[in-house]
């Protein structure tokens, strides 16, 4: 499944990098904490948290992440719209919380990948 398909299956508004949107998501991660970010999210995950910043971006980008999805209406600072933009990187929101949106994202998930992760 894309990030384009997963953001109109959830009525996920694209903030930036909608040039991005055609890559595969397989998994999901939830995190506010960078560092703790960097060393677990995997290459596809659709990205949750509330962290809108330049920084988030670069994250994104070093854990190859399908995607960043800000929950809870969490803003996105013009710094990190720009470099998303640049990098491609897909930024979306919505104003659900970060629980409700993983339990979504992994039934969405489950019904188009049938086995499980490590």
């Amino acid at each position: 499944m894309t990030v384009k398909e997963v953001a109109e299956k959830l009525s996920l508004q694209v903030l930036a990098g909608s040039d991005g949107l055609d890559r595969e998501v397989t998994g999901c991660y939830a995190g506010d904490l960078l560092s703790w970010v960097m060393a677990r999210a995997q290459s596809g995950d659709i990205w949750l948290t509330v962290m809108g910043n330049v920084n988030a971006i670069a994250v994104a980008s070093l854990t190859d992440s399908a995607c960043i999805l800000l929950t809870e209406s969490a803003a996105l600072d013009e710094d990190a719209r720009a470099r998303a933009e640049q990098q491609e990187i897909p930024v979306l929101t919505t104003g659900e919380n970060t629980y409700q949106m993983a339990v979504q994202i992994a039934a969405l998930l489950s019904n188009t990948k049938p086995e499980n992760r490590e």
